[in-house]
């Protein structure tokens, strides 16, 4: 009982890594808090936390600085925060249920969808701050519906590589209605490609309140089905043979995924290369096995965006970098890297 006991805690979160990861996280999550034009120490924001819960504590900051951490950078900071963790663990996801290590959330067609509908309301809608984020969602959820539809249609034995081959068509198809429609609205492409480069800078409660429930859902879902996961990565038929409904799975994790991501990226633009650094960097790092990787994705993918959006907007000061210019320059290499090793 020892020894097997012993042979199956490994396959979990190891102790120490997850401690590791929430320090990140909260280190993460405090270094956005505190740096900008104005910079707030750790133990003021705790203290101030404290004050606004009710225990008593006399916060040390004035109005000003309150307003500034709590109606700028707190949602900003949380609203990164939550799509890190969700395009990370949608790229860890994706990554089982495809076998394949280079898959990430943008697969099946979601970026491809949600900027075409980014950019149609750019270009004819006056860029309304209302109609941007719903048409991003409906955008990359009509994408993945047809991406779906296309894939099945050719078949349950073919199901995973045909799923791949229509996620390509249909962003194809999405891009080149896209680059029409920038075209015959060239008076817009600034504010085109600033909305696809992904950021942050319009962030407030409103975008947390609306993108967590669909985060929340979707990443619960996906980290029950960790352990199913597992068990996928040996191949279709043997999962089958232990009584997995692959289908079934397959189309639950790819739902909650590719809905938690279109909800990301419907608050956030397109911010690429998470879904590839972070569940990658735990499997070097921790573990191989989706037990591990997915709930440590969740944390480390969190407090990898909420960092990198502190980098965005303070590299350039008082100018402001799009944060997909960031995730690019350390993702590409690490892609790279990544296809190199996979071989």
């Amino acid at each position: 009982m020892i020894a097997a006991h012993a042979h199956v805690r490994p396959r979990g979160v190891p102790r120490p890594w997850g401690l590791c990861a929430v320090l990140f996280l909260a280190l993460a999550l405090l270094v956005g808090l505190g740096v900008g034009a104005i910079d707030i120490g750790p133990g003021a924001i705790v203290r101030s936390a404290l004050a606004h819960l009710g225990f008593g504590v006399h916060s040390p900051l004035s109005s000003v600085q309150d307003a500034i951490l709590w109606q700028l950078r707190a949602p900003r900071v949380v609203l990164a925060a939550l799509v890190g963790a969700m395009l990370a663990v949608a790229g860890a996801s994706y990554q089982g249920v495809f076998r394949n290590p280079l898959a990430d959330p943008y697969l099946l067609g979601v970026a491809a969808g949600a900027g075409l509908g980014a950019t149609l309301v750019i270009a004819y809608g006056s860029g309304s701050p209302q109609l941007l984020p719903l048409a991003a969602f409906g955008g990359a959820t009509i994408s993945v519906v047809l991406t779906y539809v296309l894939g099945r249609s050719a078949g349950r034995a073919r199901a995973t590589g045909a799923l791949v081959l229509a996620g390509v068509m249909v962003a194809t198809f999405m891009t080149a209605v896209q680059t029409f429609v920038q075209q015959q609205h060239s008076d817009t492409l600034i504010n085109v490609y600033t909305w696809l480069l992904g950021g942050f800078t319009t962030a407030g409660w409103k975008d947390v309140l609306v993108a967590m429930p669909y985060i929340v859902v979707s990443s619960v879902v996906l980290l029950l089905h960790r352990r199913v996961l597992d068990v996928l990565s040996v191949g279709d038929d043997e999962a089958a043979t232990l009584g997995i409904d692959v289908g079934r799975v397959r189309l639950i994790v790819v739902a909650a995924a590719t809905i938690g991501t279109a909800a990301a990226v419907a608050v956030s633009g397109l911010i690429a290369f998470v879904g590839i650094i972070v569940p990658h960097t735990i499997r070097l790092l921790v573990s191989t096995s989706y037990r591990a990787v997915l709930p440590l994705s969740l944390l480390v993918g969190a407090g990898f965006l909420a960092l990198t959006d502190v980098l965005a907007r303070t590299i350039l000061s008082p100018q402001e970098l799009p944060i997909g210019v960031i995730t690019a320059f350390f993702g590409a290499p690490f892609f790279a890297f990544v296809l190199a090793r996979s071989r």
